[in-house]
């Protein structure tokens, strides 16, 4: 038994690239300081801050609303300088940008700093998503972006269980922290993946003519996944916006366990994910996952309401949350990449991007005023319906494009 399952794990991550794995090392250390935008809310509504919780998930909307504009230009920036250019710059100005926002006391300020930030900071997405399909071959990319994706969580996992240590000592640590992260893998990524090895990645590609793909904002097959994409994301972002604030009023649980929960989702993924994939990955088509995914996302929120209240419910909400994930974000990526080329990859992934990044401004804002405005209990119930909604998008998407 355990001959096979070291078996397994090694056919997971076996026949991926030397510059993919790099590439998640630089990721691994970039979210292993993430820890400013899990804690935002917390942050703001504490008594030295003296924010409202629609206040704080204003916030929360405006780097949603940086994260749009972001994704657009990261995207047009992609595909004219090339990824690793775009990955550089932003790397090393989001870190400057994240120490600068934890000085900031001024609510106009916060908001400011705050757009500016995520605009930098999220013009890195398209930039690395074009990347890891640069550095990938057609039979594992879906494995290629699972692994970026684990050493995202797990960085994620890191960062949320320090975070929640250094919250309880002194919020503006996370700031400083979150920032030299990123400094740290913008020197990382310069050093080990520099401009040598983006001309490696890129070449053979760019003999392909530039209209053998339509544009994303003409493919409407890919337009309908965006709006699909915009509803889940929606819902999936009250996982690090309001979801916090409900275990903090709700449970009264302390920092370092809504850490816990934060590193719980980071780490089952970081086990489990990979060899998921590589058993599901070519078995059925990449919306089939999907659904599923987003059905399961849905029934954690909803049982929120349902179960009786406790520490032990929103645990097994978190790993129904975190399977629901699993099967449907890999995918995701797969289904957009496949519709690229070279020429058209970051427009696609800036897309794909806004597609989060319009959800992050929907998603936290909103689901913020309503928990203001009536409540937690009907959130959830809201939240869990539109999660549904969004599955049957997914589903019937999946009929139209056999």
């Amino acid at each position: 038994m355990l001959t096979r399952t070291i078996s397994l794990y090694r056919d997971a991550y076996s026949g991926l690239s030397r510059s993919t794995w790099l590439l998640s090392v630089v990721m691994l250390v970039n979210r292993s300081g993430t820890m400013v935008i899990p804690f935002m809310t917390i942050y703001l509504t504490q008594p030295s801050m003296g924010y409202t919780i629609g206040q704080a998930g204003a916030v929360i909307g405006i780097f949603g609303l940086g994260a749009v504009c972001g994704g657009f230009l990261g995207g047009r920036m992609t595909d004219r300088f090339g990824f690793h250019r775009v990955q550089l710059v932003t790397l090393t100005g989001g870190g400057m940008l994240f120490i600068l926002l934890g000085q900031m006391r001024s609510y106009p300020l916060i908001c400011g700093c705050t757009f500016l930030l995520s605009v930098v900071n999220e013009a890195f997405r398209p930039a690395n998503s074009t990347a890891i399909a640069a550095y990938s071959k057609e039979e594992n990319r879906t494995r290629s972006y699972s692994l970026n994706r684990l050493a995202i969580n797990l960085g994620w996992a890191v960062g949320g269980a320090i975070g929640g240590i250094l919250a309880s000592i002194n919020y503006h640590l996370l700031f400083w922290v979150d920032g030299c992260t990123n400094l740290l893998a913008a020197f990382l990524l310069r050093r080990f993946l520099g401009e040598a090895m983006t001309s490696v990645a890129t070449h053979g590609e760019d003999q392909q003519p530039a209209d053998a793909m339509l544009t994303p904002y003409r493919d409407k097959i890919y337009l309908w996944f965006i709006c699909c994409t915009i509803l889940f994301a929606t819902c999936f972002f009250q996982l690090f916006s309001v979801l916090p604030v409900y275990y903090k009023r709700t449970l009264h649980m302390p920092e370092y366990m809504i850490g816990l929960l934060m590193t719980m989702n980071g780490l089952i993924i970081a086990v489990f994910e990979m060899i998921l994939v590589f058993r599901l990955e070519g078995r059925r088509e990449n919306l089939y996952y999907i659904v599923y995914g987003a059905g399961l996302v849905g029934v954690s929120y909803l049982l929120l309401n349902i179960l009786p209240l406790s520490v032990a419910a929103v645990f097994f909400c978190m790993v129904l949350t975190t399977v629901g994930e699993i099967l449907a974000m890999p995918f995701m990526n797969s289904f957009w990449v496949s519709r690229t080329t070279s020429t058209t990859r970051g427009q696609y992934a800036g897309l794909y991007t806004i597609a989060w990044s319009t959800a992050q401004v929907v998603g936290p804002a909103g689901g913020a005023e309503i928990a203001d405005r009536v409540g937690f209990k009907p959130l959830w119930w809201l939240v869990g319906g539109v999660c549904f909604v969004a599955a049957m998008g997914f589903r019937w998407l999946r009929q139209i494009n056999k």
